[in-house]
């Protein structure tokens, strides 16, 4: 196993997304952090991080928390907050 030294970070990241985000990672009796460590990893070489076991997971947990984004949405996002 590799040693790391993690940060805190205030990382501002969007309510429904981040309800998913911990579903999955309870779902998977991890933390957090390793979920979205694990997803950038696997982003960082151009790999999917996720199972279609596990895609129809986060379905399910978009549906419970009304997520409706997509990656089209990426780029498009305002906090409500925003003129």
């Amino acid at each position: 196993m590799k040693q790391i030294e993690r940060v805190q970070t205030g990382l501002r990241i969007e309510k429904r997304m981040l309800k998913v985000l911990k579903g999955l990672a309870e779902h998977f009796e991890c933390s957090l952090a390793e979920v979205m460590e694990g997803m950038i990893l696997h982003n960082f070489e151009g790999k999917t991080p996720f199972s279609s076991e596990t895609l129809g997971k986060i379905e399910q947990l978009k549906q419970v928390y009304d997520l409706d984004l997509t990656v089209a949405d990426a780029h498009g996002l305002a906090d409500k907050e925003d003129p």
